[in-house]
């Protein structure tokens, strides 16, 4: 029973090697996808950056005046990008709405080749992207 175990592990982590690596005689390198317009209001979210850190900068942007903020998330940091446009539209209690678009992004890997004979190449994959526009419907002390 154990060494069917194991053997099933064994596959599926040869398998996972297979993906990430497409070609053996290559080695992927992921390029930074594109940004959107960048502004003083555009914030994008990560899973690696603090979220009461990202959550402060939202509020610091709203109650400084801007009218209103954007917020793009990519990939894992959907969830992440959803639940700070929620907390933040929690906070300002009614003089704030939330628009949310979503869509799919190209992102775009490079082909190194591991021997000086192949040429370099790129290979596109697609990855799930959000943006969340939070704007301002009433002034915060006006009720």
């Amino acid at each position: 029973m154990g060494d069917e175990i194991n053997s099933k592990r064994k596959q599926d982590q040869q398998q996972n090697i297979q993906k990430r690596r497409p070609n053996k005689n290559y080695a992927l390198k992921k390029r930074l996808p594109l940004r959107p317009k960048e502004g003083d209001n555009v914030i994008f979210i990560t899973k690696k950056t603090n979220f009461k850190a990202q959550l402060d900068k939202c509020c610091d942007l709203l109650t400084k005046g801007e009218k209103d903020i954007i917020l793009h998330g990519l990939g894992a940091a959907i969830q992440r990008c959803c639940n700070l446009a929620l907390q933040v539209e929690a906070l300002f209690a009614g003089t704030c709405q939330i628009e949310v678009n979503t869509g799919t992004v190209d992102l775009v890997d490079d082909l190194e080749p591991i021997t000086d004979d192949l040429e370099f190449g790129a290979q596109v994959r697609h990855s799930s992207s959000i943006h969340i526009r939070i704007f301002r419907t009433a002034l915060l002390g006006a009720n």
